[in-house]
């Protein structure tokens, strides 16, 4: 088993959060034993992209869910904040534009993703259609319903024309989630995130909880897996998403591509110019 394996929803099996302790830390009890590790990790992930963007012949898509709190900035920042940002962009979903929701609910993700060469992060993603949408009751089940299967339909036309798609639930516990928000309280510098939204969002979280195992069991798919990472620890949070894309990546058996000139001659000219002090 592989480390992302842990955490890998299997496909079409029924995946119980209840059943998942989000301060899971797989052993890794010492946290700046795990900075140590992320350092290096975030260094490769850096080297990977740069692979990433001069082939060129792929793309890769990373989307991020939680609840409230659940860490999505501080991964974006931890995690993927060395990538060079001419290969790697950050794309946030919010509450629909009234262009965006003049469209199909999958048109503005699907002009969000990623070219080839391209590293793109969806903070929240295209699944708010079947999370948010359902909890609230914005459309008709027999509308949400429906959307798993376009989902996995949509998905799977990124994997075939070469974007891959790696896809993170921040799984972090009610009380957690209370403790996050009493310190963005007490932090005047955080004060800008709050909303009453957020508080009001706590009385539905079973029923999240419900519409997120429906959405991971249903959606965690070879091509396009889920990952339920344990969040109350935000350094394990990091540590292991790193490790899991790094993996991913390197599998990959990405190649710089050739030289489109003959190396040996613009050496030659180099060194003329050299010695020739031009």
């Amino acid at each position: 088993m592989t480390f992302g394996d842990r955490f890998r929803v299997k496909p079409g099996h029924k995946i119980r959060l209840s059943d998942i302790d989000p301060a899971e830390t797989v052993r890794h009890v010492d946290r700046d034993e795990a900075r140590s590790k992320l350092a290096d990790l975030t260094q490769k992930l850096a080297a990977l992209q740069y692979r990433l963007y001069a082939e060129c012949r792929r793309g890769l898509l990373v989307c991020l869910q939680a609840m409230d709190t659940g860490g999505k900035d501080g991964t974006i920042r931890h995690v993927f904040g060395t990538m060079n940002p001419q290969g790697c962009r950050v794309q946030a979903f919010k509450v629909p534009t009234p262009e965006e929701a003049a469209h199909d609910f999958l048109w503005r993700a699907h002009k969000a993703c990623p070219a080839r060469g391209e590293i793109v992060i969806f903070n929240r993603s295209h699944y708010e259609d079947v999370l948010v949408v359902r909890v609230h009751q914005l459309v008709p089940k027999t509308v949400w319903s429906r959307r798993y299967d376009t989902i996995n339909a949509f998905e799977k036309l990124l994997a075939d024309n070469d974007v891959h798609v790696l896809k993170f639930f921040l799984h972090i516990s009610k009380e957690e989630q209370l403790e996050r928000f009493g310190k963005r309280l007490e932090d005047p510098s955080r004060h800008w995130k709050i909303s009453e939204g957020d508080y009001a969002e706590r009385r539905h979280w079973d029923e999240y909880q419900s519409a997120y195992e429906d959405a991971l069991s249903r959606c965690s798919t070879e091509h396009a897996p889920w990952f339920v990472i344990p969040a109350d620890h935000k350094w394990f949070r990091n540590l292991a998403i790193a490790r899991i894309v790094v993996d991913y990546l390197e599998e990959l058996d990405m190649q710089l591509p050739a030289a489109t000139v003959d190396i040996g001659e613009i050496k030659k000219k180099y060194h003329a110019a050299l010695d020739g002090g031009h």
